[in-house]
C-alpha cells in the first residue's frame, strides 16, 4: 500500500513524532510505501515531498502586523493553502490511505475535505484530548477541568484556558465550533486511534461520539538491545526526561526530593528543556536541593546512558496523559518507573510490577515510593526484569503493525 502519513512537524519533537515516524518506518519493512505531508521547518528530516509541505509559521510568537495576525488565523479555521499543496502532492504521489496525527492549527483539518472528496480513507491517531478540549490538555488554573464536555466551549474563553490569553482562548472556541459543530469536519475520519484505554473513555465520556478504536503505542525493541546484567542501577540516581512545562508535575518532584529524609544520597535529573526550566532551576536552588541536577536537552544514546545508570524513571505528570512514550523507552531500557495515577500511566506502571505508582500532586507519596525504591534493590531488580518483558511481550512492533493492518483494511473496506 502507499499510505500518506501527515503531522505538523516532521523532526523529532515529542512523543507524538516518535510514533509518527516509528510509524512509517514499522510499515516500510512491511513493503508498504510512506507519502509524506507536514509543514516546512529548519530542523526536519530528509524528505522527498517536502515541496509540498506547508509553509513555516510560529504560531508561539506574536505574528508582526494586523495581516500576519489574520493570516495565522485563517490558516487555524480553516487553510485553503493546506488543500491546495496536498492536492498537489496527491497529483503526483497517489495514496491508497491517510494515517493522520496531530495536524491542528498548522495544517488544519481542511485538508479532511480533500481526501474525502478524492475517497482516500483516513485514519488519525489520538496524541491529546484536541477532539474535546480546545487547549489539548483538559487542564484550566492548574487544575484538570472538563467543562467543555458536550461541547461547552464557551468555558474556554471565561477561564482564558489557552495560554491565559483571553484573544487564543477566543480563537481556540471559535476553532472548535468551526471544526466540530459547523463542519463536523471530523465525520470524515474512518477510524480515530487511541492508544489509552483512558483517552478513548474520556472522549466517549466528553461527547466525543466517533468510531475509536484502541491500539498501544509501540517501541521498536531492537533499537535498544538486549539489557545486560549489572548495566542497570549502577548509581543512586532517578531520571525525568521530556518536556519540562507545568503540567508535567515536576514542581511536586522537586518537593518529594526535599522531603526524602534518607541517609541515602540520591541524585535527581531532569532532563530537557521547556518554558519553566528557569523556574524549576530557581525553585531548586531556593529549596537547597543540591542533588537536583538539570542536564538540559539530551536525546539518542547520550540520554539513554543516563536512563540505564539509574534505578527509576520518575513520571509525576497531573495532566490525564495518553500513552507516554517515556514510559516505554525507559521498560525497554529495563528501567522501572515511577509513575502518577493519572491518565493512561497506571495502564502501563504496574503496581510492584513493572513500577510504582502515586497519587497525582502528593509530593508525601511520592517521596515514599521514592524511598521504597532506595530501600529494595532486589525488588527493584526484579522490576527491571518485568518492565522489559512487558514491552516485549505486549508492545512490540509486530503486535502493533498487525492490528494497525486490520484498521487500515477496515477502514478501505468502507470504499
Amino acid at each position: 500500500m502507499n499510505i500518506l502519513n501527515i503531522n505538523k512537524f516532521h523532526y523529532m519533537r515529542g512523543g507524538c513524532e516518535t510514533v509518527y515516524f516509528e510509524t512509517a518506518k514499522i510499515l516500510e519493512s512491511h513493503g508498504h510505501k510512506s507519502i509524506f505531508f507536514s509543514m516546512q521547518h529548519p530542523e526536519n528530516l530528509s524528505c522527498k515531498t517536502k515541496d509540498y509541505f506547508m509553509p513555516y509559521v510560529d504560531l508561539n510568537t506574536s505574528s508582526n502586523g494586523v495581516i500576519n495576525q489574520l493570516k495565522s488565523t485563517g490558516r487555524i479555521l480553516y487553510s485553503l493553502k493546506a488543500k491546495k499543496l496536498l492536492s498537489k502532492l496527491l497529483n503526483e504521489y497517489p495514496v491508497d490511505i491517510a494515517h493522520l496525527h496531530n495536524i491542528h492549527h498548522q495544517i488544519s483539518p481542511s485538508i479532511l475535505h480533500i481526501l474525502k472528496k478524492r475517497k482516500i480513507p483516513v485514519v488519525m491517531t489520538l496524541h491529546d484530548y484536541k477532539m474535546v478540549c480546545a487547549s489539548y490538555l483538559m487542564m484550566a488554573n492548574g487544575k484538570n477541568c472538563e467543562v467543555c464536555s458536550g461541547g461547552n466551549y464557551l468555558a474556554v474563553i471565561k477561564n482564558k484556558c489557552v495560554k491565559g490569553s483571553l484573544a487564543k482562548s477566543c480563537l481556540a472556541a471559535l476553532e472548535m465550533y468551526v471544526h466540530h459543530r459547523f463542519f463536523d469536519i471530523y465525520d470524515n475520519v474512518d477510524a480515530f486511534i487511541s492508544p489509552s484505554f483512558f483517552l478513548k473513555k474520556k472522549l466517549a465520556g466528553m461527547g466525543f461520539r466517533k468510531k475509536i478504536i484502541h491500539l498501544p503505542n509501540f517501541i521498536d525493541i531492537k533499537k535498544f538491545g538486549k539489557v545486560k546484567d549489572g548495566e542497570n542501577g549502577r548509581e543512586n540516581s532517578l531520571v525525568y526526561f521530556g518536556r519540562l512545562a507545568p503540567e508535567k508535575g515536576l514542581y511536586t518532584l522537586i518537593k518529594a526530593t526535599k522531603l526524602l529524609n534518607t541517609n541515602r544520597k540520591v541524585e535527581v535529573k531532569i532532563i530537557g528543556d521547556g518554558p519553566i526550566k528557569g523556574d524549576l532551576e530557581e525553585k531548586a536552588k531556593s529549596d537547597g536541593s543540591n542533588n537536583i541536577q538539570f542536564p538540559g536537552y539530551i536525546k539518542g544514546e547520550a540520554l539513554y546512558k543516563e536512563i540505564k545508570k539509574c534505578l527509576a524513571v520518575v513520571l509525576p505528570s497531573e495532566w490525564y496523559e495518553n500513552n507516554p512514550m517515556s514510559v516505554l523507552e525507559a521498560f525497554a531500557l529495563g528501567v522501572p518507573v515511577i509513575g502518577a495515577k493519572i491518565g493512561g500511566i497506571p495502564e502501563l506502571v504496574k503496581e510492584g510490577i513493572t513500577g510504582l505508582t502515586f497519587e497525582s500532586g502528593n509530593a508525601h507519596e511520592l517521596a515514599e515510593k521514592i524511598r521504597y525504591v532506595l530501600d529494595n534493590p532486589g525488588k527493584v531488580a526484579e522490576m527491571r526484569e518485568n518492565a522489559r518483558v512487558f514491552v516485549e511481550q505486549n508492545l512490540n512492533a509486530e503486535k502493533y503493525y498487525q492490528g494497525l493492518i486490520n484498521i487500515y483494511q477496515s477502514a478501505i473496506g468502507k470504499y
